[in-house]
C-alpha cells in the first residue's frame, strides 16, 4: 500500500501519439489535509474512493489506499466534496518497463500537463521520455489536492 511515484512537468503534447490509452478523471476531495487526502475519482465509468498519506521527506512515496465504488456512489460523493473539482483526461504511454500516467488538466487547470510514472523502489531507473520536463516530485504545489485549493490559472 506505499505508492512510490516519480513526477514530472511535460513540454509538448508529443505523447499524445505515443498513448494507448486515455480516459477523462473528474475528481473531489472530501479532506485536503496535508496529512491525509480523501479523494472521490470517477474514471471513465467507474467510482474510486482513495485516501493518502503524507509523503516521505524525499517526497517520493506515500502511504496510499483505494477501493473501488460504482459510478453512482461516487456522483453522489462528489457533491460533498471540497471547492475545486478537478477535471482531466489522462493518457497512458509505455516507454521501456514501465507505463507513464500524463494528466492533461481542463477548466481552472487548463495548461497544467503532468506525468508521473510508479517505481518498485525508490532508486528504480526509468527510460525519461523526450516530452518530460522539469522533475516536481515532492512539490506540494503539484499535487491534485493542492492544485483543487490553488488552480493553476491563479499561479
Amino acid at each position: 500500500m506505499i505508492e512510490i511515484e516519480r513526477k514530472f512537468l511535460v513540454k509538448s503534447d508529443a505523447f499524445k501519439h505515443e498513448a494507448h490509452k486515455q480516459t477523462r478523471i473528474v475528481q473531489g476531495y472530501l479532506n485536503s489535509n496535508k496529512n491525509r487526502a480523501v479523494r472521490v475519482r470517477i474514471k471513465g465509468e467507474t467510482g474510486f474512493l482513495t485516501i493518502k498519506g503524507t509523503s516521505s521527506a524525499s517526497g517520493l512515496s506515500r502511504f496510499e489506499w483505494e477501493k473501488e465504488i460504482s459510478k453512482h456512489e461516487a456522483e453522489a460523493l462528489l457533491n460533498l466534496c471540497e471547492p475545486g473539482i478537478i477535471d482531466k483526461i489522462r493518457y497512458e504511454v509505455k516507454v521501456k518497463n514501465h507505463t507513464f500516467e500524463i494528466d492533461e488538466f481542463f477548466g481552472e487547470n487548463e495548461g497544467l500537463i503532468i506525468a508521473e510514472v510508479e517505481l518498485t523502489s525508490e532508486n528504480e531507473s526509468f527510460v525519461k521520455p523526450l516530452w518530460l520536463a522539469n522533475e516536481v516530485t515532492g512539490d506540494s504545489k503539484y499535487y491534485n489536492s493542492q492544485i483543487s485549493k490553488n488552480p493553476f490559472k491563479n499561479w
